[in-house]
C-alpha cells in the first residue's frame, strides 16, 4: 500500500477517482450538499468568525508592534528550559489556549515569517501551541453538549495540561542541521496605524480563509451520510470491533469528529454514557479533527516546514488528553445525574449563546486593553528614541 501511495502515477488516479466521486455525490444530491453549506455558514457566522476574528487582530498587533519581543524577554527564563524555544514563542503558546484554533498556528508562522523564530522552533510550536479555546469548551462543550461549566472546567484544564505535557516531550524535536534560519533578536516595529489596518485585513482574510474549510467539510460529512458512505465505514468498524462490544454510536462520533471537531462533539449529546462522553470529547478536543489540519495548513503555504510535527503532536495531544481524564475519573468519579444534554433544548441553546456572547465580549475586551498598552508602549519607545538622539 505504501509504495501505491508514493507512485506518483497511482496517487494521481486515486485524487482523480475521489473528484469524480465528489462531483457524483454532488450531482446525485444538491439538496444535501445546500443544507450542509447552509449549517457551515451559520456556524462561521455565529462561532467561528466572532470568536476567532478579534484573536487574529490582537495577535497580529502583537507581533507588528513588537510586544513579543518583550513578552519574551520576560518568559525566557521558563520557555527555554521547558520547551527549549526562545521567549517570543511564548506569545503563540498563550493565544493559542486563549484564542482557540488556528491561533496559536497562525501566530506561531507569523514569527517564523517575520523572522523571530527559527525553522525548528516554528516545528515544534506547531506541535502544541494549536489549542482549543475557552469559547468553545466552555460554549459549544460545556453547555451545549454536557450542560454543565464543571465539566468544561475539567476538559480545559486536561486540553492545557495536555499541551504542556506534547511541548515537554517535543523540547527532544531534533534541530535541522541545514538550512534553519537564524532568528532575530527582533523584529522592525511598524507603526501604530499601519499595523492597525494590516491587522484588521489580514484577520479577515484569515477568517474567510477558515470558513471556507469549515463550509467545505460540513457539505463533506453530508454527503458521506446521506450516500451511505459513512454508515457502511461505521458498520464495518463495528463488526471488527464486535469482541470489544463497542457500539455504533460511538464509532460513528469518533469519526465525525476525526474529520470535524464541532460535528464530532455535538454528536456525543446522543450518547448515554458520561466517562465515556467526556474521554470522546478531550481526545476530539486534543486532536482537533481534519478540518482544522486544513485550517492550520493553508498558514503553512511558501514557508517550507514540515507538517510532521504538527501531525504527530494533535495526535500525541488527543491521546494524552484522553489518558489523562481517565486518570481523573478513576480518582475521582463523576456523578452521572444532571450531567448529560438530556435538559430543554431551549435550555441548552440560551446556555450556549450567553456562554458565546460573553466569550466574544472578553475578547473585545482584551483587544481594547492591547490597544491602550500598545500606545502607551509605542509612546515610551517613542521618547527613548528622542532621547537618544
Amino acid at each position: 500500500m505504501g509504495r501505491i501511495l508514493s507512485s506518483g502515477r497511482w496517487r494521481s488516479a486515486l485524487v482523480a477517482l475521489g473528484l469524480l466521486l465528489a462531483a457524483a455525490a454532488l450531482v446525485a444530491y444538491p439538496t444535501e450538499a445546500l443544507a450542509g453549506a447552509r449549517e457551515g455558514l451559520e456556524l462561521c457566522a455565529n462561532v467561528i468568525v466572532p470568536s476567532l476574528f478579534p484573536f487574529f487582530v490582537v495577535s497580529t498587533l502583537i507581533l507588528d508592534l513588537g510586544f513579543a519581543g518583550a513578552v519574551g524577554r520576560v518568559l525566557a527564563p521558563l520557555m527555554r528550559p521547558l520547551f527549549r524555544l526562545s521567549g517570543v514563542c511564548a506569545s503563540a503558546l498563550v493565544l493559542g489556549l486563549v484564542g482557540g484554533y488556528p491561533v496559536g498556528a497562525r501566530t506561531a508562522m507569523e514569527l517564523y515569517h517575520s523572522g523571530q523564530c527559527s525553522r525548528t522552533e516554528a516545528e515544534r510550536m506547531l506541535a502544541f501551541c494549536n489549542n482549543s479555546g475557552p469559547a468553545f469548551i466552555f460554549g459549544a462543550v460545556g453547555a451545549g453538549v454536557f450542560g454543565h461549566s464543571g465539566i468544561a472546567l475539567l476538559l480545559y484544564g486536561v486540553h492545557v495540561l495536555a499541551s504542556v505535557l506534547v511541548g515537554l516531550l517535543f523540547r527532544f524535536y531534533p534541530a535541522h542541521s541545514g538550512g534553519n534560519r537564524t532568528a532575530k533578536a527582533a523584529a522592525p516595529v511598524k507603526a501604530l496605524s499601519v499595523a492597525f489596518t494590516g491587522a484588521v485585513t489580514g484577520a479577515m482574510g484569515s477568517a474567510l480563509n477558515i470558513s471556507a474549510f469549515v463550509v467545505l467539510f460540513s457539505i463533506v460529512i453530508r454527503l458521506l451520510t446521506c450516500s451511505g458512505a459513512l454508515p457502511a465505514l461505521v458498520g464495518l468498524l463495528t463488526a471488527a470491533l464486535a469482541p470489544l462490544e463497542v457500539q455504533s454510536a460511538w464509532i460513528a462520533a469518533w469519526l465525525t469528529g476525526l474529520l470535524e471537531l464541532s460535528g464530532g462533539v455535538w454528536a456525543l449529546s446522543q450518547l448515554r454514557s458520561l466517562s465515556a462522553s467526556v474521554t470522546l470529547a478531550a481526545f476530539m478536543l486534543g486532536w482537533a479533527g481534519l478540518s482544522v489540519h486544513c485550517q492550520t495548513l493553508s498558514f503553512l503555504g511558501g514557508l517550507g516546514l514540515s507538517c510532521r510535527s504538527y501531525f504527530l503532536g494533535k495526535l500525541l495531544h488527543g491521546v494524552i488528553s484522553a489518558v489523562l481524564l481517565q486518570l481523573f475519573l478513576f480518582w475521582r468519579p463523576l456523578p452521572v445525574a444532571g450531567y448529560l444534554a438530556a435538559q430543554a433544548e431551549t435550555l441548552t441553546l440560551l446556555e450556549g449563546i450567553s456562554a458565546l456572547t460573553a466569550a466574544a465580549t472578553a475578547s473585545f475586551a482584551l483587544f481594547g486593553v492591547f490597544l491602550l498598552f500598545a500606545a502607551c508602549f509605542q509612546g515610551r519607545s517613542g521618547k527613548n528614541h528622542l532621547k537618544k538622539h
